[in-house]
């Protein structure tokens, strides 16, 4: 079975040195300012009878239980087993990494676990929702209408604002010590920028010493906060952020990031390879300058169906010449990654290469 295709899209980044200068906040997050997520579970109730249905017991006991508690004590699920407008969901709610306070509202996203066929319409019922983590206290009430947003998908939807926090969740920067750590995103970490933004931080934040900055590894850099800023660290902390850094810095080596479900090819850094030969379709590219002549085996290679990509022999081509070759011969973007992760498999491409 093949798949199509229809859109192959090539981006290829390079830091220049002419390159505009970034600021260290666009590169790393603060320890303690990550994202949080609430769990529940509820019911989803007004369904057109796309529901579980009276025989999915895992939804009729809590509706059973909801019925006892606000109408009729004496109400058992089996007697609900033509129920057919009531759907089982987990519920999940993502809080921002700048922290939540009480009566905020963040969007609630549902996903039915028996056997209904739509949310659409439906109406998620009052729910508390937790931490992820056992015995976690309430953090919100969840309620309102769902939306699906994917036709194609009508048992996942969205409830837009749908919880409401009952308590603080703030985002924590430094330890009991005073430290601030900066964590570095994964597509800069390495040895050489966590050294680089280190040695950026003590140069601008303790021109004079000592340094206050350490990278401790290739993703985070700890900061001793100055005692006269740990009561307030705003401005500290700002001017750090707000710290430019060279674009030369950041490059971590050379990247091939690779997306098999869209096609998309991104390249960071000059992506250098081996010399190699590689045939498609009847034609053949190749970095070796003059081609390999053709052989008993391969008769049909001809000097004319050959593209070079190394006319000066330097030992090797760059991967955006590769990439040149594809689009004149038109090779199709599953062919283009297959070969790729080829040539990367047989140690001819010198780049980390990340599938996602």
């Amino acid at each position: 079975m093949t798949t199509k295709i229809n859109i192959t899209v090539l981006i290829v980044l390079a830091l220049a040195s002419a390159a505009r200068a970034v600021q260290v906040q666009d590169l790393v997050r603060i320890k303690g300012s990550e994202k949080n997520t609430l769990v529940g579970m509820g019911l989803v109730v007004g369904l057109n009878g796309t529901g579980d249905g009276g025989k999915f017991l895992p939804a009729m006991r809590p509706l059973a239980s909801v019925i006892q508690k606000l109408i009729d004590p004496n109400v058992v699920a089996s007697e609900l087993k033509d129920a057919k407008n009531v759907a089982l969901v987990t519920l999940t709610a993502t809080l921002p990494s700048s922290g939540v306070r009480e009566g905020d509202r963040v969007d609630v996203r549902v996903a039915a676990v028996g056997p209904a066929k739509s949310l659409q319409g439906g109406q998620l019922f009052l729910i508390p929702m937790t931490g992820p983590v056992p015995n976690s206290p309430v953090y919100a009430f969840a309620e309102g209408p769902v939306t699906v947003e994917d036709p194609a998908v009508p048992t996942v939807g969205v409830v837009k604002d749908g919880a409401q926090l009952t308590r603080d969740v703030m985002a924590r920067y430094m330890d009991a010590n005073g430290r601030l750590t900066l964590v570095i995103n994964n597509a800069f970490a390495g040895w050489p920028m966590s050294n680089n933004l280190a040695a950026l931080i003590n140069g601008i934040m303790a021109p004079d010493g000592p340094n206050i900055a350490k990278a401790i590894d290739q993703k985070n850099v700890v900061i001793d906060v100055p005692q006269s800023d740990r009561s307030d660290p705003a401005a500290f902390i700002s001017q750090i952020l707000q710290s430019y850094v060279d674009p030369a810095l950041v490059a971590n080596g050379a990247k091939v990031v690779i997306n098999e479900k869209t096609g998309s090819i991104v390249i960071s850094g000059d992506v250098q390879m081996s010399p190699v030969l590689i045939s498609y379709e009847g034609l053949t590219i190749t970095t070796l300058n003059p081609p390999v002549p053709p052989t008993a085996a391969n008769p049909q290679l001809q000097t004319k169906h050959f593209i070079a990509l190394d006319p000066d022999n330097r030992g090797g081509a760059r991967l955006a010449d590769l990439l040149n070759a594809f689009n004149q011969l038109k090779v199709k973007a599953a062919d283009r990654i297959a070969i790729i992760k080829e040539i990367h498999k047989s140690g001819k491409l010198y780049a980390q290469l990340v599938m996602e």
